[in-house]
C-alpha cells in the first residue's frame, strides 16, 4: 500500500538528456580519432551528424573549438574524480590506490577514442587551453604520486611520477584493444597490470 508520505516523495533524479551539442561532439572525437584531426573536415563532421554548415556553427566556431570542447572537461573530470577517490580513503593509501585504479580504467575503456584523442591531437591546440589541460594533467597525477609516496616512502617525487606516468601508459592502452576479449575481462587485466606496475605485486 502506497502511503500519501510516498507519494509526494521524490524520486532520483532523472538522467540528463544528451543535447545536440553532445551528439555532434561525439561524433566529431569518433571522426578524429579514427582519421586525425587534419583529415576531418566540418562538412564531414555536418554529414556524419545530419547536420547542415549554419546549424553546425551555431553549436560550434569551428574544429578548434570541438577539440577543446572534448580534452578539458575530460582532464577535469578525471582531476576532480581523481581527488574525490583519494578523499573517500585518507588513512587507507592501499584502498585509495585501488580505487584510483579503478576509477581510472573504468574512464579508459569508456572513453577509448578520446584518450586517441588525447594521444595524438593535444598538439593541434592553441597555447592558452592547451596549457589549461597540461595544468590539470599535472595535478591529477599528483594525486597518484602523493598515495604512492606513503605506499612506497623509497621513492622520491620524480621516481613516484614515473611510475604513475607508466600506468596510465598501460590503462590508456584502451584504443589499441580489440574486442577479443570482454569488457569485464580486460577491466580485470588492465587492473592487475597497473597495480602490478605501481607496488610490485
Amino acid at each position: 500500500m502506497t502511503t500519501v508520505d510516498q507519494q509526494h516523495r521524490p524520486g532520483p533524479p532523472a538522467p540528463r538528456r544528451r543535447s545536440r551539442r553532445d551528439e555532434i561532439l561525439e561524433i566529431a572525437v569518433g571522426l578524429f580519432a579514427a582519421r586525425g584531426y587534419h583529415g576531418v573536415s566540418m562538412d564531414d563532421i555536418g554529414s556524419a551528424a545530419g547536420v547542415t554548415g549554419p546549424a553546425l556553427y551555431h553549436h560550434f566556431a569551428g574544429k578548434e573549438a570541438m577539440l577543446v570542447a572534448a580534452l578539458i572537461p575530460v582532464s577535469e573530470s578525471l582531476l576532480h574524480g581523481g581527488k574525490a577517490r583519494v578523499g573517500q580513503h585518507p588513512e587507507d593509501a592501499s584502498a585509495a590506490l585501488a580505487d584510483l585504479i579503478d576509477f581510472h580504467v573504468e574512464f579508459a575503456l569508456a572513453n577509448p577514442a578520446v584518450i586517441a584523442l588525447h594521444l595524438h591531437e593535444l598538439d593541434r591546440l592553441p597555447e592558452e587551453p592547451r596549457r589549461q589541460i597540461r595544468k590539470l594533467q599535472r595535478l591529477y597525477v599528483e594525486e597518484w604520486v602523493g598515495v604512492l609516496a606513503t605506499l612506497r616512502p623509497e621513492l622520491d617525487g620524480a621516481e613516484a611520477r614515473v611510475l604513475a606516468h607508466s600506468a596510465f601508459g598501460l590503462m590508456n592502452s584502451t584504443p589499441f584493444l580489440g574486442g577479443e576479449v570482454d569488457r569485464r575481462r580486460r577491466a580485470a587485466l588492465l587492473r592487475e597490470a597497473t597495480m602490478h606496475a605501481l607496488i610490485g605485486r
